[in-house]
């Protein structure tokens, strides 16, 4: 075979490529899939494939297939941001989807503004991700409001001494700052409990915690560290009442906690997976589709609801799709229902969803609002 040939088949090959590329709608997502908080991102990630391959079986949508490309950033601040710069470098990629906290949303989200690309439903519900960037999209309500819901129960019942346990950076200073506003208007100040990011719970923190004689503890930290303070107090034979924000992950946490979990309260920004709303019911059965073979859990519920609403988004978007028509379709998408889970977008109001309700973990291991 001469030169000429093998250099037309490799230019062929090219282009084959090419094609193949363009057949699909990529978006782009950087989370934990390895290290401490693995089985959040992974959660999320399979959460919003399951409905993705169930949209590619019916034809995809406007004639193509979308695809999640995932890379893994290990829960770290810097190699999230370094995955959202690889990934918008990649052409292809329409939006960012499914950024598992605030903290790694930090480096990432300015980027995305940069090259108005979508960046869609992170994991958090904190300030970072509160703002008005015109790219920016959540499905889920405010850590605010999870908090009012969450204070507004505990001191209606006469409690006043709160310890918040939040992460001691930019992201849990916040958290513990929403917390001190919100009590500050019913003369109430919090005490604190602040602990570094991806490390062992100690007997110090322990120590530190009962010193402050808490009546209530809120927790706005990851699974691993709040299972391993309920597992220590529960040890001690120390009962404190708790409630956490949705960001610990309520099966992450039941599962890491065990026993020790029963009786937290964990506000949730999505409806119970056992809910019979159709929408909850269409992401079951897409889980089980994609080979899901544990019951569906909120964290693949929300991010499944996620995909829903991008995947409308793209079915929306002008043709020839692009990053822009995508932004301006989200934008613009309106109220728009689920089957009876609501999210709303337009005129600068991209934070789609209030929704917020309180479940206490069973004896059993089980997450109920009754």
């Amino acid at each position: 075979m001469n030169f000429r040939m093998l250099a037309l088949m490799a230019l062929l090959g090219t282009a084959a490529a090419s094609v193949q590329a363009q057949d699909k709608w990529v978006i782009g997502q950087s989370a934990p899939l390895t290290g401490g908080n693995a089985k959040f991102g992974q959660d999320i990630r399979d959460g919003a494939n399951a409905w993705f391959a169930a949209v590619n079986a019916k034809g995809g949508v406007q004639g193509r297939n979308i695809e999640l490309l995932s890379v893994d950033d290990k829960n770290d601040r810097k190699q999230a941001g370094v995955n959202a710069g690889q990934l918008l470098d990649n052409r292809e990629v329409l939006a960012l989807f499914g950024f598992a906290s605030a903290t790694l949303s930090l480096d990432a989200l300015p980027q995305a503004e940069k090259k108005g690309v979508a960046f869609f439903a992170p994991f958090s519900g904190a300030n970072p991700v509160r703002g008005n960037s015109p790219v920016l999209f959540t499905v889920r309500a405010s850590y605010g409001e999870e908090m009012e819901k969450i204070l507004n129960f505990w001191t209606s019942l006469g409690f006043k001494r709160v310890t918040v346990i939040h992460y001691d950076d930019e992201v849990g200073k916040q958290n513990l700052e929403v917390v001190t506003q919100y009590l500050k208007k019913i003369n109430l100040s919090p005490m604190a409990l602040p602990l570094k990011r991806n490390t062992q719970i100690g007997k110090a923190e322990i120590q530190t915690l009962l010193a402050q004689k808490p009546e209530v503890l809120l927790n706005t930290a990851l699974s691993g560290a709040a299972a391993q303070i309920q597992k220590e107090l529960v040890g001690m034979g120390r009962i404190i009442p708790t409630s956490s924000l949705s960001f610990v992950g309520a099966d992450q946490f039941i599962t890491a906690a065990g026993p020790s979990s029963a009786g937290v309260s964990i506000a949730q920004v999505v409806p119970s997976p056992r809910s019979s709303l159709p929408p909850v019911r269409e992401c079951a059965l897409a889980l089980e589709a994609a080979g899901l073979k544990t019951p569906m859990n909120t964290t693949h519920l929300e991010a499944c609801f996620g995909a829903k609403v991008l995947a409308e988004g793209l079915r929306r978007a002008k043709k020839p799709v692009s990053r822009a028509s995508l932004l301006e379709a989200l934008s613009n998408l309106g109220a728009y229902d689920l089957g009876g889970f609501k999210i709303t977008f337009g005129n600068g109001a991209q934070h789609g969803s209030k929704f917020v309700e309180l479940a206490m973990v069973t004896r059993e291991g089980k997450l109920t609002t009754r």
